[in-house]
């Protein structure tokens, strides 16, 4: 409730149904909360500026897939980007653990997100937070159905300084998602202004090319994809031949098939691209089962 001139308590606003404070528990820095208690101060460099770090991970059985190479790429960009000590990973993994329990949740989505925090103090130190949400309501209908549906964003992209980072300042990357949204498609494809194939909104991209798997290289300013660094080993563990190289969007419309991955749809076979259909589904879902097979029991 706000307060009106005067300090006199404002009357309560009518809202909409559908848009109440979710009630499901939530770390944050230190301990659980719920509802409108999941709160971060104003003051908090992530909420005033979007100055933060977030991993996004799937959860199988309770246990966070992958969780020390996620741990690792956040680490490492809190160090260049100059973020003050963050939660140690143990520290993180703990909380995780409590929100799944809170949540009665085993198969989930789990993002963590640090922050630069408040800044004046001494030491200054990271604003953290935990949340998790149930798996199927993160399911693309392409995961669901082994196909998924790709368009391109037509607003022209460059990653820039930042775009090897996950950070929290991702306006760009949700316009697209909302581009593929209203298209009803699973995701868009970001391409910069010289037709240079880069990544999705949340995924990372691959095309075959003939007798080759073709990925956009990091040295374009993408994101390290965790899934894609296993999709570009198990290549080599099939003998699968992959290069990582420039790849445009006309040599995309002429690839045999494409492929997207990320943590929680994990490998993907595109079955419609801008609306045309992609027959070819042979390399997706032979990568799709080697990525399910070195999961642990």
């Amino acid at each position: 409730m706000t307060r009106a001139e005067g300090g006199a308590p404002a009357r309560r606003t009518h809202v909409a149904r559908g848009a109440d404070m979710p009630g499901h528990a939530v770390w944050i820095n230190g301990r659980l909360c719920r509802g409108d208690q999941a709160t971060l101060s104003l003051f908090d460099r992530g909420a005033r500026d979007g100055e933060g770090l977030y991993e996004t991970l799937r959860v199988y059985g309770g246990r966070p897939y992958l969780w020390e190479r996620h741990m690792e790429r956040m680490v490492l960009s809190a160090a260049v980007l100059g973020f003050p000590v963050p939660a140690s990973p143990a520290a993180l993994r703990e909380a995780v653990d409590e929100v799944l329990a809170a949540n009665a949740l085993a198969d989930a989505v789990v993002r963590i997100t640090v922050t630069r925090g408040i800044p004046g103090g001494r030491p200054t130190r990271t604003g953290a937070w935990v949340e998790a949400e149930p798996l199927a309501s993160r399911l693309w209908r392409g995961t669901r159905s082994g196909a998924a549906s790709l368009i391109v964003s037509r607003r022209p992209f460059e990653p820039g300084p930042l775009g090897p980072h996950k950070t929290t300042s991702r306006l760009a990357y949700r316009l697209a998602a909302e581009e593929a949204r209203a298209a009803r498609a699973d995701e868009a494809l970001l391409v910069s202004p010289a037709g240079a194939v880069l990544e999705g909104a949340v995924s990372n991209v691959f095309a075959v090319m003939g007798a080759e798997l073709r990925t956009p290289p990091l040295a374009a300013g993408i994101l390290p994809g965790v899934t894609r660094a296993m999709v570009l080993g198990l290549c080599a563990e099939a003998g699968i031949a992959v290069r990582e190289a420039p790849l445009s969007l006309d040599e995309l419309r002429r690839a045999d098939e494409i492929v997207v991955t990320n943590s929680v749809q994990e490998v993907v076979p595109v079955g419609t691209f801008e609306g045309h259909a992609l027959e070819r589904r042979e390399v997706g879902p032979r990568l799709r089962e080697a990525y399910r097979s070195a999961m642990p029991a």
